[in-house]
């Protein structure tokens, strides 16, 4: 591993793009591997015993491709595997929730903060523990929607499914009086405009992406692993599914940066075997 090596980035399917994307955007010159088990999304309905071993298979395939810092780009994965694979890996590994956390944070003024995300996340309790341990003063609303992952990933952003499944989700956050909502899934971002028309506008929708990207800038600039190169840098994507409708909705998430989405690959079917935790 040295300094040229790739990030390693995985998800559940595709909403890991939106970190990605502030990834390439935050540090041009880093090279970067994505993997979206695609066969298996989504998470947010799975044990948390199944999600880990998930999480290992995914981590140890980026590994072999010989990483630097791995990005669990997940909540549910984030919330329930970070700190075993930082246990057991040996490259550093960065979430989506304390990011997110701390953004809202930032954002909120009157110290209520709502939390939407997987019935797995939600259960865990990842968001509502950190928030407290970096303020206990405020108060967290969490709601699971767990039709919003199936929603995006079928493109359904904006229509009158996705307004009516928002509304259901979201009535109890609005009569709490709420005033910053994190988007706890990484596929969440795609539906702003839906959760904002039914929140409001004054409501702030904190999406992880972009303080996740400035905290891997700081772990790889403390530890002088930031990329100095002048050469383009690689982009590999690989899915376990579906490969070409990966590479079809993949612009819904890197717009602009669509035109990356060109090594998209189905892996090898999963050899229980190979790929199991220690």
């Amino acid at each position: 591993m040295g300094n040229n090596a790739p990030i390693g980035v995985f998800d559940s399917g595709l909403g890991g793009l939106t970190v990605l994307k502030e990834i390439i955007r935050n540090l041009p010159s880093e090279g970067t591997i994505y993997l979206g088990d695609t066969a298996r999304v989504p998470y947010g309905i799975r044990s948390p015993e199944v999600v880990t071993r998930y999480s290992f298979e995914n981590t140890r395939f980026l590994l072999s491709r010989g990483i630097k810092l791995l990005v669990i780009a997940c909540n549910t994965a984030s919330a329930i595997s970070l700190e075993k694979l930082k246990q057991d890996v040996n490259i550093p590994v960065i979430g989506v929730i304390e990011p997110g956390a701390r953004a809202a944070l930032k954002a909120t003024r009157n110290g209520r903060i709502g939390v939407i995300g997987t019935e797995t996340t939600i259960r865990s309790g990842a968001y509502a523990r950190v928030l407290a341990s970096l303020q206990p003063e405020v108060s967290v609303f969490s709601r699971p929607c767990p039709l919003f992952v199936p929603l995006v990933e079928e493109g359904w952003v904006d229509n009158e499914v996705a307004l009516l499944a928002a509304k259901r989700y979201l009535a109890g956050l609005v009569e709490e009086g709420i005033d910053t909502v994190v988007l706890g899934c990484t596929h969440y971002p795609l539906l702003k405009k839906t959760i904002a028309e039914v929140m409001g506008g004054a409501v702030a929708l904190i999406d992880s992406a972009n303080e996740t990207a400035r905290e891997i800038k700081e772990v790889l600039a403390g530890q002088s692993l930031l990329n100095g190169a002048a050469n383009a840098p690689m982009r590999e994507f690989y899915a376990t599914d579906a490969p070409e409708r990966f590479k079809l909705l993949g612009g819904r998430f890197l717009g602009p940066d669509a035109d990356y989405i060109n090594n998209v690959k189905l892996m090898e079917v999963w050899d229980e075997t190979r790929w199991t935790q220690k």
